[in-house]
């Protein structure tokens, strides 16, 4: 791709980094998809060509996610945050009651959206404390009356994430994993449902991939407007109206990178590597870089810290982007920095970036 493109870092939150052999490949065949004289973006999506891409796209998922039969996967839009409301659209009758876990401001987002619906409880929250830290298991309050449990296994904002995944305890567990799905393998038989938006480990914006346990949909409402049930969706594969095929299909080409890599346990070790890296220059800084996350529970996709001043952050994020960094402000609800490494960042982005923060210390600090 061009020699500007080497020289930048890519931290940005969401949309993110893509690798940047998928998009050589979307590159070369952009125009002249496969040789059939068309764009993938002009393809019908009934067409068995675009099928095929469809097809592979939720065939791969499963074999590197080890989903199982048990587990319908879909391709929906509207993002994480159409899945807030319509999650209780679906489950969460006006007589019924939710459990959240409260971990940011997603989480939070989720909770407020299902009271909409329902009635929500707060099972555990780390608000106390900004949400610097995740709860303990012991800290979860389970109720059997719960329609179901809903977490965020990692926070965007805050830069936390759940290092071990809560039980559902009896109750169906519901996952937002938009920031970290395919950064680690988890066990999917353990969750009704995993939805997250592509834009930061699967691919473009625009896509959204539901994991959803056939159970867990048989109980769901029949009462709601059609574009709005999983059930429309699972009976149509995704193609009851127009997809977002062209997010869809560099998706499936994100997913056979993932494949090449050595599957989700080698992204795994290579995510832990990079922040790792990272975080090791914060804690020897001697106070000049303080992370915003405990310990145990700091993020392995998005590294939050702040300096010593607000000048000093704006100074550091100034001189960053001139030196080829991109996205490395924190989130404005917050402030600070934030370095967001997925999948497709590079483990020389994060030595780069090593070596901008000690060379800023050394002269600032």
């Amino acid at each position: 791709m061009g020699d500007r493109r080497a020289h930048t870092y890519n931290f940005n939150a969401g949309p993110s980094a893509l690798p940047t052999e998928v998009l050589e490949e979307v590159k070369e065949h952009l125009v002249d998809f496969q040789g059939h004289g068309l764009s993938i973006m002009e393809m019908s999506h009934r067409g068995k060509v675009y099928e095929d891409v469809h097809d592979r796209a939720i065939s791969d998922l499963r074999e590197l996610m080890q989903i199982s039969d048990e587990h319908e996967v879909l391709f929906l839009q509207g993002g994480a945050s159409l899945q807030f409301a319509m999650i209780p659209m679906n489950f969460l009758a006006k007589d019924q009651q939710a459990g959240f876990l409260l971990t940011g401001s997603w989480s939070e987002k989720a909770e407020e959206e299902a009271r909409r619906f329902g009635k929500t409880r707060i099972a555990a929250s780390a608000k106390e404390g900004n949400y610097q830290r995740i709860p303990n298991p012991g800290e979860i309050v389970y109720d059997a009356a719960d329609a179901y449990l809903h977490v965020t296994s990692n926070n965007t904002i805050y830069g936390t994430q759940w290092a071990t995944l809560p039980e559902g305890n009896g109750t169906p567990l519901v996952a937002d994993m938009s920031s970290d799905i395919l950064s680690r393998q988890v066990d999917v038989s353990k969750f009704a449902m995993i939805y997250a938006g592509a834009q930061k480990n699967l691919g473009p914006s625009g896509v959204t991939v539901v994991i959803a346990k056939k159970d867990f949909l048989a109980r769901a409402d029949r009462d709601v407007p059609t574009m709005l049930r999983y059930e429309t969706h699972v009976k149509s594969r995704s193609l009851y109206n127009t997809p977002p095929t062209f997010g869809i299909y560099v998706l499936s080409l994100v997913l056979q990178w993932a494949k090449r890599q050595g599957s989700v346990d080698a992204l795994a070790r290579n995510n832990a590597e990079k922040a790792a890296l990272i975080y090791d220059v914060i804690d020897r800084s001697e106070g000049f870089y303080r992370g915003h996350a405990a310990q145990d529970s700091r993020s392995l996709m998005n590294i939050t810290f702040r300096l010593p001043t607000p000048e000093l952050e704006k100074a550091f994020v100034a001189r960053s982007v001139q030196e080829g960094f991109l996205g490395l402000a924190g989130h404005r609800s917050v402030g600070g920095c934030r370095a967001s490494t997925y999948n497709a960042v590079p483990r020389a982005a994060s030595v780069a970036l090593c070596d901008l923060m000690r060379d800023f210390a050394q002269k600032n600090g």
